[in-house]
């Protein structure tokens, strides 16, 4: 597994590591020892001691058992995985399609008090048409070769559009202007977003504000696409993988970028206004 960029998944993955090696110390054997046992190189035994590697289920198992500590392997091995979902390849997490992915975001988003999202790229999920959901899903599945659900995948994200009018939650939404003049899916599919975008402008649970090409960088340069849910997770969208943050300090980071992107960004007739010339540069 590729190694993230996060501290929050290094931090986890080091956490693992370092109970692997408190194993070995509570056992009073050497890592020449351990690896004898398990039957596989010093070298593999080292990287998964300082977190250079991420190891198996196996290799938890065959761990404990050198250190005579079988029972230890399940919580090892609960802790390992967790790490896993902090870094996760979209080639993992969407192998039997997007279908599932876009029921996990669904729960996140009905859990979610308040949501604040910041998009460099594309339409947040919950603000999207099933036109525009279609083609940015066709355009993913086709890309990761991933099996072709976009029908299902498309009709389950759409179920986010129901938090917009229900259960008293709070969406606060920061584009780049970059993201109204993307053409995804062609100009009569942006057509009808832009004008989705205009609709729920005016919606009490919704703050959309827009980033003008024009605004003054001075404190805050654009950044990739980031979804805060409350004050609890944050999860950021690389083409690779998706990384999911829940580390405090982390976390409080992104809350701050997302306040200096948000004085930067113009709101109510003004983004009104910016949508609408979109929409007419489009023909």
């Amino acid at each position: 597994m590729a190694q993230s960029p996060s501290s929050s998944a290094q931090a986890a993955r080091k956490r693992v590591a370092g109970k692997l090696r408190d194993l070995v110390l509570d056992a009073g054997i050497t890592s020449q020892e351990l690896s004898e046992r398990c039957g596989w190189s010093p070298s593999k035994t080292s990287r998964l001691q300082h977190a250079l590697a991420a190891p198996s289920d196996s290799d938890i198992r065959a761990w404990c058992v050198a250190c005579g500590v079988p029972d230890d392997a399940e919580d090892l091995i609960a802790a390992n995985r967790q790490a896993d979902q902090l870094y996760t390849e979209w080639r993992k997490l969407n192998r039997s399609g997007l279908l599932l992915k876009q029921q996990d975001i669904l729960s996140l988003v009905e859990r979610a008090h308040v949501q604040r999202v910041y998009c460099s790229n594309v339409i947040p999920g919950f603000l999207q048409t099933a036109e525009y959901a279609t083609a940015l899903l066709s355009a993913i599945t086709c890309f990761q070769g991933t099996p072709d659900d976009v029908e299902e995948s498309v009709r389950e994200r759409l179920k986010r559009r129901r938090a917009l009018y229900s259960g008293g939650r709070r969406f606060v939404v920061l584009l780049e202007e970059s993201v109204l003049r993307y053409r995804i899916g062609g100009v009569d599919v942006m057509r009808g977003q832009l004008g989705c975008l205009l609709e729920v402008i005016g919606l009490p649970s919704v703050a959309l504000g827009v980033i003008p090409f024009t605004a003054d960088r001075l404190a805050m340069w654009p950044l990739e696409a980031m979804y805060i849910f409350d004050d609890e997770r944050v999860s950021i969208e690389s083409l690779s993988a998706e990384i999911s943050i829940t580390v405090p300090t982390e976390i409080r980071l992104y809350q701050r970028a997302f306040i200096e992107l948000g004085h930067m960004a113009v709101y109510g007739q003004t983004a009104r206004a910016l949508i609408q010339a979109a929409i007419h540069a489009l023909g």
